[in-house]
Order: C-alpha cells, then sequence, then structure tokens
C-alpha cells in the first residue's frame, strides 16, 4: 500500500503550506533587532529581590508564647498542628483574624483539624495543658495528619509547641 501526495484539495494544501511555513521558521529563525528596549530593561536587571525576607528562627512555643501571633495588627500568623508550629502568614486570607480559620491563629488546631470543625469548643484554653488527642477516632488522627502534610508542604515549619511549664 503506498502513499501518494493528493493536493486536489484545499485542505491538503493548506496544511502543507503551513507545516513549510513553520519548518522554515525554525530551520531559520528571524535574526532581526528590535526596534525599541524593552522599558523595564532600561536600568538593567536584578535577579535580587527588593528586601530580603523576614528570616524565621526555629523556636519552641507554648500556648502562652503563640497566642500573640494571631495576626493583630497586622503581625505573624502561627498556629499549631500535633505540635508542630506552622508560619501560615502567607495564608492571612484564611488565618488572619478575619479570615475563615482565624479563630485557630495563634493557637493549636490540632483537634478542630481533626474534626474537620472549626468552632471555638474545639480549641484548649491557653492556660489549660495540651490536649493530648485520646480520644480521637483513627479516621480523625489521618485527617489530622493530612492536614499536617498540606501545611508542611505550603508553610513553613518554624516551631514545635510544648506544655506552658515546659519551656
Amino acid at each position: 500500500m503506498a502513499y501518494t501526495l493528493d493536493f486536489s484539495t484545499p485542505v491538503n494544501t493548506a496544511l502543507l503550506i503551513y507545516i513549510l511555513y513553520s519548518v522554515q521558521k525554525i530551520v531559520f529563525p528571524s535574526a532581526s533587532i528590535p526596534k525599541t528596549i524593552p522599558s523595564e530593561f532600561k536600568h538593567g536587571y536584578s535577579w535580587m529581590p527588593k528586601e530580603h525576607p523576614p528570616t524565621v528562627l526555629f523556636k519552641t512555643y507554648t500556648p502562652k508564647t503563640l497566642e500573640p501571633f494571631s495576626g493583630k495588627d497586622g503581625g505573624r500568623i502561627l498556629l499549631a498542628i500535633n505540635s508542630i508550629v506552622f508560619d501560615v502568614t502567607a495564608g492571612r486570607n484564611f488565618y488572619g483574624p478575619d479570615g475563615m480559620y482565624g479563630n485557630f491563629a495563634g493557637r493549636d488546631a490540632s483537634r478542630g483539624m481533626a474534626k474537620q470543625s472549626f468552632d471555638m469548643d474545639m480549641l484548649t484554653a491557653v492556660d489549660q495543658p495540651l490536649d493530648k488527642l485520646q480520644d480521637l477516632r483513627p479516621d480523625e488522627i489521618e485527617n489530622m495528619r493530612g492536614w499536617i502534610d498540606h501545611f508542611s508542604n505550603k508553610y513553613i515549619i518554624c516551631g514545635k509547641l510544648v506544655e506552658n511549664d515546659a519551656a
């Protein structure tokens, strides 16, 4: 079975012309010099950011020392899940004072994340011992681990959460 080129239809002719034009552009690229210099590069280009992002140190937090990081007054926003403290400042729309998860800011959000509940009764008071999460079902623990994976991939881990008297 031999293939033949059939130029009797306009579609075949148009396709052949387009293919030849595309090959010509690849093999013989245009060497023209642009008439104007792009304005964004007039003063040179630097890969350096305008300012260095703030350095985040790994610290040990207690519920009392974590509480001020609730994002009020434009400050940093931290939250903890299963004793891992995340800097979620980049997600201010979600975790800031007016965000839908704002009640978790500056707090241990382990139980709320595990149970998919944003109620205030999911939070342990900052002057109480950390929630041991012993009454969680296996599916709730797995859900909490899923949130830890999500946060670990999206936000900076900046510390660990310990009991108030341990720091």
